[in-house]
């Protein structure tokens, strides 16, 4: 009678709003996973469903398969990066699933497939560049967008493991995934201030905005955007889901890549500013709180009545 075939351990690397949802997804579906975090407490929700829980990155990816990194920024990763590639195993294969830069997506790369093991010099390491799309409500549900920079075999390995965690699309090349991510936060952050705006326009011409979105969601303009931040914006809840901090990062990137690729995007540009007034106020509230900043720019106007529900300072 044949085995089944063993399902692959995961060392994954980063367990916060988004991270610890998608390890969970993983555990549930039968694969060996051990969960490292810069605050250790956040892995302990992890650890009573279940999950094995390391002190160090090193020792979580000792004897992993597949190595994922759900970090703050490309800066961290690739911090965290230098301090695993001589623990990992022979074959190993890294995904990324961070939002980053293309230049920091190449930069991993090359740290891991450079990279030389304490055991195995000459084994061969693998990289993907896999960041994702849907917030936490699609890690939860695993029905997250997933964009795919990497080797194309790479990708075929990693398959089944996308599979649980939602819908992964090959884009091209090392860091390719990360310049589709930049695409998708530009759709993104470029909706959400339109949405701002649109909402803002109907209550102060005279419109009930409520009514307004509820008309708009039957025609082109619907988007789960609108009905998700739409909704958002109109009751003023602003805890996070996605956080400004991440939108406005991305923002960055995304006119850093345009510079690189000889491009002028001024609607990303005027999206990016929009983000940078509150970066030093609402790091932490979600990126519907966009709200604010298209408001403080039209001083006496405010959409509904409601409270503003922010995260603690």
């Amino acid at each position: 009678m044949d085995l089944p075939n063993k399902k692959p351990s995961i060392a994954f690397l980063g367990v916060g709003l988004m991270g610890a949802p998608m390890a969970l997804r993983l555990h549930r579906a039968g694969f060996p996973v051990c969960v490292w975090n810069r605050t250790s407490a956040k892995t302990l929700p992890l650890q009573e469903a279940g999950l094995k829980a390391a002190d160090t990155p090193a020792q979580a990816v000792r004897e992993a398969d597949v190595v994922i990194t759900m970090l703050e920024n490309g800066s961290i990763v690739n911090k965290v990066a230098a301090t695993i590639v001589g623990a990992l195993t022979r074959n190993a294969l890294v995904i990324d699933m961070s939002s980053t830069s293309q230049l920091e997506a190449l930069d991993l790369h090359r740290q891991i497939s450079e990279g030389k093991s304490i055991s195995e010099n000459s084994a061969q390491k693998y990289c993907l560049d896999a960041p994702v799309s849907g917030g936490v409500l699609g890690a939860e549900a695993g029905t997250l967008a997933i964009m795919v920079g990497g080797d194309e075999s790479a990708f075929a390995r990693a398959a089944e493991i996308f599979a649980v965690m939602g819908c992964a699309t090959h884009v091209g090349g090392p860091g390719a995934g990360q310049v589709a991510k930049l695409c998708n936060q530009l759709i993104v952050g470029g909706t959400l201030n339109i949405i701002a705006e649109a909402l803002l326009l109907a209550q102060a011409a005279g419109a009930d905005p409520v009514a307004v979105r509820q008309a708009l969601r039957g025609g082109f303009a619907e988007s789960r955007i609108l009905e998700v931040h739409g909704q958002r914006m109109l009751e003023r809840n602003f805890l996070p889901g996605g956080q400004i901090k991440s939108q406005a990062k991305d923002m960055d990137n995304i006119v850093r890549a345009a510079i690189d690729a000889g491009l002028r995007l001024p609607l990303a540009e005027s999206v990016r500013a929009n983000y940078a007034k509150l970066l030093g106020t609402l790091p932490q509230a979600d990126q519907s709180a966009v709200l604010l900043a298209v408001e403080q720019s039209n001083p006496g106007q405010r959409l509904g009545t409601a409270s503003d529900q922010l995260p603690a300072a």
